[in-house]
C-alpha cells in the first residue's frame, strides 16, 4: 500500500517531535519564520482572491480553496509551524522526549511564526497591495481583523480549538502518505473545511490582524473603513494580543492537545 497505517504515521510523528524539540534555537527560528511567512501568503492569496465576493459563502469557499496551500508548503518544506508542532505531545506521551523540551519548540516556534506572518502584513500594507479596488483590499482586510478582534474570549478559545484539530488531522494525514501529491491532499483537505468553516488559527491571525491594523494607520484607508462602518476601536495591538492572539492560541494547544492524545491513546506504542 501507498499509506502507512494510522498506527505507523503515529508512530513516525513521535519519532519526527523528538528531532524537532531537539532543533538548534537558531533553526527552530528561522524554520519558524518560513512557515509564518508561508501561512501568511496563503492568508494575503486568500483574501487578496476573495475580497470583493458579496457572496459570503462563495467568498468563503474561494479562501477555502485557496489558503490551505500555505500548509501544504510548510509541510513539504520542513518548515516549523506551531499549530502543527502541539502534536509534539504525542513524543512527550511516549516518554521520548521532556515537556520542557517541547515547551522550548513552541516557544521559539511561536516567535519565528509570528516575525514570518509580520513581514508579509507589513509587506502588504505598505507596499501598494492594499490599493486593490480603489482601497476596497484595505477596507476588507480591516473588516476581517476587526471582527477577530470583537470576538468573546470562549467563542475565541472554541473556534481555536476546532481549527486545530483539523490542522494537526491534516498534519498526521498528510504523514500517512508515501508520496508527495498524498502529503499534499492530506494536508490540504482539512484546513480547507477550517477556513470555509471561519475557525481561527493563530498564525494566520498573526497576517490578518496586523494586516488590517496596518491599514487602520493610514487616513485614506481609514476614512474608507469608517464610510463602510468598519467597527475601528478594536483594531489595536492590544485589543489583538489579549482578545485574539491569546485565546486563539489557548484553544489551538487545547485542539491539537485532544488529536495527540486519541492517537497516542488508540494507536501509539505506549
Amino acid at each position: 500500500m501507498n499509506l502507512f497505517t494510522p498506527a505507523e504515521f503515529t508512530d513516525n510523528y513521535a519519532n519526527a517531535g523528538v528531532k524537532k524539540a531537539s532543533l538548534p534555537v537558531s533553526n527552530m527560528l528561522l524554520l519558524g519564520m518560513l512557515a509564518g511567512f508561508l501561512i501568511a501568503m496563503g492568508g494575503a492569496t486568500a483574501s487578496t482572491a476573495s475580497h470583493a465576493i458579496a457572496n459570503a459563502g462563495l467568498a468563503k469557499m474561494v479562501s477555502g480553496l485557496l489558503f490551505p496551500f500555505g500548509l501544504a508548503m510548510v509541510i513539504l518544506t520542513g518548515a516549523e509551524l506551531f499549530t502543527g508542532n502541539v502534536l509534539i505531545n504525542i513524543s512527550v506521551f511516549e516518554g521520548k522526549t521532556g515537556f520542557g523540551s517541547m515547551l522550548r519548540n513552541w516557544i521559539f516556534v511561536y516567535i519565528g511564526n509570528f516575525c514570518g506572518a509580520l513581514l508579509v502584513a507589513a509587506g502588504i500594507a505598505f507596499l501598494g497591495c492594499l490599493n486593490l479596488s480603489g482601497g476596497g483590499f484595505a477596507v476588507s482586510a480591516m473588516k476581517a481583523a476587526a471582527a477577530k478582534c470583537s470576538l468573546s474570549f470562549g467563542a475565541a478559545v472554541g473556534l481555536g480549538f476546532f481549527c486545530n484539530v483539523l490542522v494537526t488531522i491534516g498534519v498526521l494525514i498528510s504523514l500517512g502518505a508515501k508520496d508527495a501529491i498524498g502529503r499534499f491532499i492530506g494536508a490540504y483537505m482539512p484546513v480547507a473545511f477550517f477556513v470555509i468553516c471561519g475557525f481561527e488559527h493563530s498564525i494566520a491571525n498573526m497576517y490578518y490582524v496586523p494586516a488590517g491594523i496596518f491599514a487602520a494607520s493610514d487616513p485614506a484607508y481609514r476614512a474608507l473603513a469608517v464610510k463602510a462602518g468598519v467597527n475601528l476601536s478594536v483594531l489595536d495591538w492590544g485589543s489583538f494580543l489579549a482578545g485574539n492572539l491569546l485565546p486563539v492560541t489557548l484553544g489551538n494547544i487545547l485542539g491539537g492537545l485532544a488529536v495527540s492524545f486519541i492517537f497516542w491513546y488508540c494507536c501509539g506504542k505506549k
